[in-house]
């Protein structure tokens, strides 16, 4: 239903190292790389999320409502993908663990990148 997504960020080419190295924890590559926008999608595919420049943006405000949700293969992976935004450094917006409250096995972490866009990693345990 959704082909793909796109977020705002004043810094293309910070963001596209925060984003290269989180996305690239669970399966996304960089795929676009183009003045004013980058993409990364899975390998052999098409982009599916997005970055643009906006350099005029003001930050995100953490009540904007703007929430994206990538899907992680296992646990260990959202692990990693909540590391990596640590060490690239974004915000936390929940550790990883398991959100009963969402569902059954509802495993996410939740960060914030250098713009306070609001980023999920979610996968469901057994």
């Amino acid at each position: 239903m959704i082909d793909h997504v796109s977020v705002g960020v004043r810094d293309l080419a910070a963001a596209a190292r925060f984003y290269d190295a989180v996305l690239s924890v669970i399966g996304y590559v960089k795929l676009d790389d183009r003045e004013k926008t980058k993409g990364w999608g899975k390998p052999g595919k098409h982009s599916e999320f997005w970055i643009n420049a906006r350099p005029e943006m003001t930050k995100v405000s953490a009540d904007s409502g703007t929430h994206i949700c990538l899907r992680a293969k296992n646990s260990e992976l959202v692990d990693a993908f909540f590391v990596a935004a640590m060490k690239a450094g974004g915000v936390s917006d929940g550790d990883p663990g398991l959100r009963p409250e969402f569902g059954d096995g509802y495993y996410a972490a939740f960060v914030r990148d250098l713009d306070g866009n609001r980023i999920e990693a979610v996968t469901f345990v057994k």
